[in-house]
């Protein structure tokens, strides 16, 4: 038995928990993330990122190591008797500061990879076929003794461990479930087939929108297939893909992924436990797939959190600052149960029968929690909005915004010709952008900003805007919020 310190202790290595694990440590807080399995997923479960989660990943400096392995998909179709019925993507038109137009059809094994190979690298790698079987709160934190009789110490717990989470059970969350009778099948293949095949989801048509076909990065491609029931069997599943998709076939060459799954919907009473335990991702929202929300919010969940965490730990923040990440993240996901939750059950339910184009439809008036791009965290204004991405331009380079913000720190994009005469605490960084070209500095020709300064959060999320001229006075409010006397 041996005890081990630490900043933040992580159960769960999937996508979230390791997420919170490397944006942590490149905060320069400590981590110990542990999980029963035996290493990072292979294949299956979710199978894209959509808008919003590529530009974080831009922040996180992951997006460069992502985006070339999936395939950008941005357009949806509706086809019945195998006739082309319509063709759907001008909510991604509507978008203004977004440059990525698209999901990234990229399966989740992908990620966990990446973050587990990126955790590896730096000595902080998952401890593998472990789990949890005690946690007590103290005056300083949480002791948490794993199966194997060691014990953990550490200031805060994140529950990253999926919806039987360990860590809400044992504290009495509630988590109330929902389940639809809403059964469905998922098969990842490298298909044979006559359809006409295209980058792009398709939602068929026939006696109810059950089958969708979900492209995916190199050969194999996904179908969903609805089944309402649980006794049947992947050529059952291949039946029904075949009466959808009639008078055209489809046969599986190579089979890389089956499972079925029922929709369950829960959103957890609570996301923290006493200011030291944190739940994200599964552990507190689950979902439909119907809409790839499931994935992203939970990236986005981590995003949010652990900035946070690190304002406190390194920066001396107030330890309310912590309460903010449910006040804006349960909303979230209460919206994502309502959005997923519309677009499944049309699939089941439809008054005219025209259950495909009515989830085209909801897919166009759901398109903020779709895309991730209309995500907010206040009611009206730029507060709390994510700042748009802009084409930024110095001597002979282009780039986007994205690109230069960083998550480990705020910053203050100052757009204009007058540059403010401030000094910053080291958890900002200023970038001066002006409005011409120029020589050795930043400039861009897109005037959504200009003249003012933004002072954008670590997870891209505008923390306030006013004049450019009112630069010292902005920054003075952002010190007397994030650094106590």
């Amino acid at each position: 038995m041996k005890t081990r310190e630490t900043d933040i202790f992580i159960i769960g290595a999937g996508p979230v928990g390791l997420l919170c694990a490397y944006l942590a440590e490149i905060s320069g807080l400590k981590t110990i993330i542990i999980d029963k399995s035996e290493g990072p997923l292979e294949v299956g479960r979710a199978d894209a990122l959509n808008a919003r989660t590529l530009q974080l990943l831009e922040v996180a400096n992951l997006f460069q190591d992502l985006y070339p392995l999936g395939l950008p998909c941005n357009t949806s179709s509706v086809w019945e008797k195998g006739k082309f019925i319509s063709r759907q993507s001008s909510w991604w038109n509507e978008l203004q500061g977004c440059f990525h137009k698209h999901f990234l059809m990229l399966g989740q094994a992908f990620v966990e990879q990446l973050l587990d190979k990126k955790l590896t690298a730096i000595d902080a790698a998952v401890i593998r076929k472990t789990t949890i079987e005690d946690i007590q709160l103290t005056a300083h934190g949480c002791t948490s003794t794993l199966t194997n009789g060691d014990i953990i110490k550490s200031t805060y717990l994140i529950g990253a461990d999926g919806s039987r989470s360990f860590v809400r059970n044992h504290f009495k969350i509630p988590f109330e479930i929902t389940r639809p009778q809403i059964i469905w099948a998922v098969i990842d293949a490298v298909f044979e087939t006559d359809f006409p095949k295209v980058p792009e989801i398709i939602v068929f048509q026939s006696e109810t929108s059950d089958v969708a076909w979900i492209p995916r990065e190199g050969e194999i491609d996904r179908f969903y297939i609805r089944m309402d029931r649980k006794d049947f069997d992947m050529e059952d599943a291949l039946k029904r893909i075949n009466l959808a998709m009639a008078p055209h076939y489809v046969k599986i060459k190579k089979l890389v992924w089956f499972s079925q799954f029922s929709v369950k919907e829960s959103v957890a009473e609570h996301f923290l436990f006493q200011d030291r335990v944190i739940l994200a991702g599964d552990a507190c929202h689950i979902h439909s797939v119907n809409g790839g929300q499931g994935l992203n919010t939970g990236l986005a969940d981590a995003f949010n959190l652990i900035w946070k965490l690190n304002m406190i730990k390194n920066h001396g923040t107030n330890q309310n600052l912590l309460r903010t990440y449910e006040n804006e993240r349960k909303p979230v996901a209460l919206s994502v149960i309502e959005s997923s939750g519309e677009l499944v059950r049309s699939t089941k339910y439809s008054d005219d029968g025209t259950h495909a184009k009515d989830y085209v439809k909801i897919v166009e008036k759901r398109a903020g929690n779709i895309t991730g791009m209309g995500i907010r965290y206040s009611e009206s204004g730029c507060a709390g909005t994510r700042v748009y991405d802009l084409t930024i331009h110095k001597e002979k380079k282009s780039m986007r915004l994205y690109s230069l913000l960083e998550y480990t720190k705020f910053t203050l994009l100052c757009f204009g010709d007058y540059v403010p005469a401030i000094t910053v605490p080291d958890f900002v960084t200023i970038l001066q952008v002006r409005p011409n070209e120029t020589q050795h500095e930043y400039w861009t020709k897109e005037d959504y900003y200009k003249n003012q300064i933004v002072i954008v959060r670590p997870d891209a999320y505008i923390e306030a805007v006013a004049p450019i001229r009112e630069a010292e006075s902005l920054l003075k409010n952002l010190v007397e919020t994030y650094v106590e006397n």
